[in-house]
Protein backbone atom coordinates (compact mmCIF):
# COMPACT_ATOMS: atom_id res chain seq x y z
CA UNK A 1 0.00 0.00 0.00
CA UNK A 2 2.88 2.37 0.81
CA UNK A 3 4.40 1.78 -2.62
CA UNK A 4 1.11 2.60 -4.30
CA UNK A 5 0.74 5.82 -2.29
CA UNK A 6 4.35 6.79 -3.05
CA UNK A 7 3.83 6.16 -6.77
CA UNK A 8 0.65 8.24 -6.75
CA UNK A 9 2.39 11.10 -4.90
CA UNK A 10 5.34 11.05 -7.31
CA UNK A 11 2.99 11.06 -10.29
CA UNK A 12 1.06 14.03 -8.92
CA UNK A 13 4.29 15.90 -8.14
CA UNK A 14 5.57 15.22 -11.64
CA UNK A 15 2.39 16.50 -13.23
CA UNK A 16 2.54 19.68 -11.17
CA UNK A 17 6.24 20.25 -11.86
CA UNK A 18 5.95 21.42 -15.47
CA UNK A 19 6.59 25.11 -15.92
CA UNK A 20 4.01 25.56 -18.70
CA UNK A 21 0.49 24.16 -18.97
CA UNK A 22 -0.62 22.19 -22.01
CA UNK A 23 -4.09 22.59 -23.48
CA UNK A 24 -5.42 19.74 -25.62
CA UNK A 25 -6.44 21.12 -29.01
CA UNK A 26 -7.14 17.88 -30.86
CA UNK A 27 -7.05 14.10 -30.75
CA UNK A 28 -7.86 11.21 -33.04
CA UNK A 29 -7.62 7.43 -33.13
CA UNK A 30 -4.89 6.15 -35.41
CA UNK A 31 -5.83 2.45 -35.53
CA UNK A 32 -8.68 0.02 -34.89
CA UNK A 33 -7.57 -0.71 -31.30
CA UNK A 34 -8.26 2.85 -30.18
CA UNK A 35 -4.68 4.03 -29.79
CA UNK A 36 -4.81 7.81 -29.97
CA UNK A 37 -2.68 10.76 -31.02
CA UNK A 38 -3.21 13.87 -28.91
CA UNK A 39 -2.19 17.38 -29.95
CA UNK A 40 -1.52 19.91 -27.18
CA UNK A 41 -0.74 23.63 -27.35
CA UNK A 42 1.98 24.74 -24.93
CA UNK A 43 2.64 28.47 -24.69
CA UNK A 44 6.19 29.33 -23.65
CA UNK A 45 5.78 30.61 -20.07
CA UNK A 46 8.56 33.21 -20.42
CA UNK A 47 8.05 34.29 -24.02
CA UNK A 48 4.72 35.80 -24.93
CA UNK A 49 3.80 35.16 -28.57
CA UNK A 50 5.43 31.72 -28.97
CA UNK A 51 3.37 28.53 -28.85
CA UNK A 52 4.58 24.96 -29.27
CA UNK A 53 2.30 22.21 -30.48
CA UNK A 54 3.18 18.74 -29.24
CA UNK A 55 1.69 15.51 -30.57
CA UNK A 56 2.01 12.39 -28.45
CA UNK A 57 0.75 8.81 -28.43
CA UNK A 58 -1.76 7.45 -25.90
CA UNK A 59 -2.22 3.70 -25.64
CA UNK A 60 -5.72 2.21 -25.73
CA UNK A 61 -7.17 -0.23 -23.22
CA UNK A 62 -6.90 -3.00 -25.85
CA UNK A 63 -3.21 -2.22 -26.36
CA UNK A 64 -2.62 -2.12 -22.59
CA UNK A 65 -4.36 -5.51 -22.16
CA UNK A 66 -2.43 -7.01 -25.07
CA UNK A 67 1.01 -5.76 -23.97
CA UNK A 68 0.44 -5.94 -20.21
CA UNK A 69 1.92 -2.58 -19.27
CA UNK A 70 -0.90 -0.52 -17.77
CA UNK A 71 0.98 2.44 -16.40
CA UNK A 72 2.92 4.02 -19.25
CA UNK A 73 2.58 5.46 -22.71
CA UNK A 74 5.34 5.42 -25.32
CA UNK A 75 7.51 8.51 -25.39
CA UNK A 76 7.02 8.99 -29.13
CA UNK A 77 6.49 12.75 -29.39
CA UNK A 78 6.90 15.48 -31.98
CA UNK A 79 6.99 19.29 -31.65
CA UNK A 80 6.44 22.38 -33.76
CA UNK A 81 6.89 25.89 -32.33
CA UNK A 82 5.83 29.11 -34.05
CA UNK A 83 5.30 32.79 -33.46
CA UNK A 84 1.61 33.19 -32.61
CA UNK A 85 1.61 36.86 -31.62
CA UNK A 86 3.87 39.77 -30.79
CA UNK A 87 6.98 38.34 -29.12
CA UNK A 88 7.81 39.64 -25.65
CA UNK A 89 10.78 37.89 -24.05
CA UNK A 90 11.01 37.89 -20.27
CA UNK A 91 13.89 36.61 -18.20
CA UNK A 92 15.20 33.49 -19.93
CA UNK A 93 18.26 31.33 -19.47
CA UNK A 94 20.59 32.15 -22.38
CA UNK A 95 23.28 29.58 -21.44
CA UNK A 96 24.16 26.69 -23.75
CA UNK A 97 22.03 24.38 -21.59
CA UNK A 98 18.90 26.53 -21.87
CA UNK A 99 15.98 25.73 -19.61
CA UNK A 100 13.09 23.33 -19.32
CA UNK A 101 9.77 25.00 -20.12
CA UNK A 102 7.41 22.00 -19.95
CA UNK A 103 7.33 18.40 -18.74
CA UNK A 104 4.68 15.70 -18.64
CA UNK A 105 4.66 12.20 -17.13
CA UNK A 106 4.29 9.21 -19.45
CA UNK A 107 4.45 6.56 -16.70
CA UNK A 108 3.88 6.35 -12.96
CA UNK A 109 7.51 6.96 -12.01
CA UNK A 110 10.30 6.52 -14.52
CA UNK A 111 9.34 8.20 -17.79
CA UNK A 112 8.41 11.71 -18.87
CA UNK A 113 8.74 13.98 -21.85
CA UNK A 114 10.19 17.45 -21.52
CA UNK A 115 10.60 20.56 -23.66
CA UNK A 116 13.80 22.59 -23.32
CA UNK A 117 14.32 26.05 -24.80
CA UNK A 118 17.80 27.12 -25.93
CA UNK A 119 18.62 30.59 -27.28
CA UNK A 120 21.00 30.57 -30.27
CA UNK A 121 22.64 34.00 -29.98
CA UNK A 122 24.61 33.81 -33.22
CA UNK A 123 21.45 33.18 -35.27
CA UNK A 124 19.01 35.06 -33.01
CA UNK A 125 16.77 31.99 -32.84
CA UNK A 126 14.83 30.17 -30.13
CA UNK A 127 15.31 26.39 -30.27
CA UNK A 128 12.81 24.01 -28.67
CA UNK A 129 13.76 20.37 -28.13
CA UNK A 130 11.23 17.78 -26.96
CA UNK A 131 12.86 14.66 -25.52
CA UNK A 132 12.12 11.59 -23.48
CA UNK A 133 13.49 11.20 -19.97
CA UNK A 134 13.46 7.49 -19.36
CA UNK A 135 15.61 5.67 -16.83
CA UNK A 136 15.47 2.43 -18.83
CA UNK A 137 16.77 2.59 -22.44
CA UNK A 138 18.02 6.19 -21.97
CA UNK A 139 16.45 9.23 -23.64
CA UNK A 140 16.99 8.61 -27.32
CA UNK A 141 13.64 9.91 -28.61
CA UNK A 142 13.64 13.61 -29.48
CA UNK A 143 12.42 16.24 -31.95
CA UNK A 144 13.39 19.88 -32.58
CA UNK A 145 11.70 23.09 -33.69
CA UNK A 146 12.99 26.65 -34.06
CA UNK A 147 11.51 30.15 -33.92
CA UNK A 148 13.76 32.66 -35.71
CA UNK A 149 13.60 36.14 -34.19
CA UNK A 150 14.82 37.81 -37.41
CA UNK A 151 12.12 40.28 -38.50
CA UNK A 152 9.98 39.32 -35.48
CA UNK A 153 10.92 42.57 -33.70
CA UNK A 154 10.78 40.98 -30.23
CA UNK A 155 10.65 43.07 -27.07
CA UNK A 156 13.24 41.98 -24.48
CA UNK A 157 11.96 43.05 -21.05
CA UNK A 158 15.38 42.40 -19.42
CA UNK A 159 17.46 43.64 -22.38
CA UNK A 160 18.66 41.61 -25.37
CA UNK A 161 21.78 39.55 -24.59
CA UNK A 162 24.97 40.54 -26.37
CA UNK A 163 26.14 38.29 -29.17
Amino acid sequence: MRRLLLAAALTFAGLAAGAARADEVGSFSNDWTGNELTVEAVPDPDIQGVTCHIVSFSRSVIDRLRKGNWFEDPSNTSISCRQTGSIVIGKIDTSKHGEEVFSERKSLIFKSIAVRRIYDRANDTLIYVVYSRQVKDASAKMAISTVPLFNANPTWTKGKPER
